[in-house]
């Protein structure tokens, strides 16, 4: 544990900053996400996040929104690991055959109003995956989407402002 522990303050941060130019554009968009959520939920947007048989390029950017640098803790975004307390279905991926069912549970669980939003480009139209024997396509063949976030993978400054286009459009 000790030398674990050494380990981690000998080497020290590695992640980059981000660049001047993003940071700012991240800042703006958040702050106005934040207004936005606040002026719809209350106090912050919950979003339970469902991967329905992506190529995990999405979630990892997704994962990026969470670290320090974008930190969307800051503008009022929780993500939740029930959909009971979901104000948002966040969907990456194609949905496969066998996240169909779960796709549809998680999506009745929430309360009203829904907000769906399909992350990626995969979330569309089922991508490079298609309509197979293995993949239904596009996440709006099981649930209705209120919004897209296109890209593949889309960038953290990307899904923030497509989360703030899904809020303000609903």
């Amino acid at each position: 544990m000790l030398r674990i522990l050494h380990q981690i303050f000998r080497t020290g941060v590695v992640t980059e900053e981000l660049p001047p130019a993003e940071a700012h554009e991240v800042e703006l968009s958040g702050r106005r996400l934040e207004e936005e959520v606040r002026k719809r939920f209350g106090k912050s947007l919950t979003i339970r996040f469902v991967d329905s048989g992506s190529c995990n390029a999405c979630e990892l950017e997704l994962q990026a929104v969470n670290n320090p640098f974008y930190d969307s803790e800051r503008f009022g975004i929780h993500f939740t690991a029930s959909p009971r307390f979901a104000d948002m279905l966040l969907v990456t991926g194609p949905v496969s055959r066998n996240m169909e069912i779960a796709l549809r549970r998680t999506y009745d669980a929430m309360p009203t109003p829904k907000l769906v939003v399909g992350l990626g480009d995969c979330s569309v139209d089922g991508g490079i995956f298609g309509k197979s024997y293995a993949s239904l396509g596009g996440i709006d063949s099981v649930v209705p989407v209120d919004a897209w976030i296109r890209g593949c993978p889309p960038t953290p400054s990307a899904i923030l402002n497509g989360i703030l286009k899904a809020v303000s459009t609903k």
